[in-house]
């Protein structure tokens, strides 16, 4: 009889843990930078590679950092719901283009439209790694002092964006 107790009981812990996990949601890994100031970095920019952007260059408004790339398969199914933020105007919008060369990075945002105040480009991923990015995409808001207050990873769409971005957005500016 006791032989037969101790794998019973880790089948039962196995089960348990297999439980927990079905409950978690994957878009909802919890980032160390919420409530942080988001890292600091210099870039320079995608189409403007002469001029550089930091996040200083947002101190005192709300805003959002996407996280794309060319390449990138997901970032295609979020573009259609960045367009449509961008022509709503809810917030500044910043790209960061991801682990991507410069040419594609620019052809693919001329054929499938533009919904960036400007892109960054990140072409060695270190400004992503500082930000803790698993993949693309993945979008931060930031706030008027510079601190991180969401991450979603993986597409926008519109529900996320409904329901969690333009809800925070309008909290942080006080309206």
């Amino acid at each position: 009889m006791r032989r037969f107790l101790l794998p019973l009981l880790i089948f039962i812990v196995l089960i348990a843990f297999l439980a927990v996990g079905l409950r978690l949601k994957p878009r909802e890994v919890p980032s160390p930078f919420i409530g942080k100031p988001a890292p600091a970095f210099v870039l320079s920019q995608l189409h403007q590679p002469d001029s550089s952007f930091t996040p200083v260059d947002m101190l005192g408004q709300v805003w959002l950092l996407n996280v794309w790339a060319s390449w990138c398969v997901s970032c295609r199914q979020e573009h259609p719901v960045l367009l449509d933020l961008s022509r709503h105007n809810v917030a500044p919008i910043i790209g960061l283009d991801y682990k991507d060369e410069r040419e594609p990075a620019k052809a693919w945002l001329s054929e499938h439209g533009d919904p960036y105040r400007l892109s960054i480009w990140d072409r060695d991923g270190k400004v992503g790694i500082d930000y803790g990015v698993y993949g693309v995409p993945e979008t931060f808001v930031i706030d008027k002092t510079g601190t991180v207050r969401m991450k979603h990873i993986g597409p926008l769409t519109p529900t996320v964006v409904s329901e969690k971005i333009i809800p925070l957005v309008k909290e942080l500016n006080g309206a």
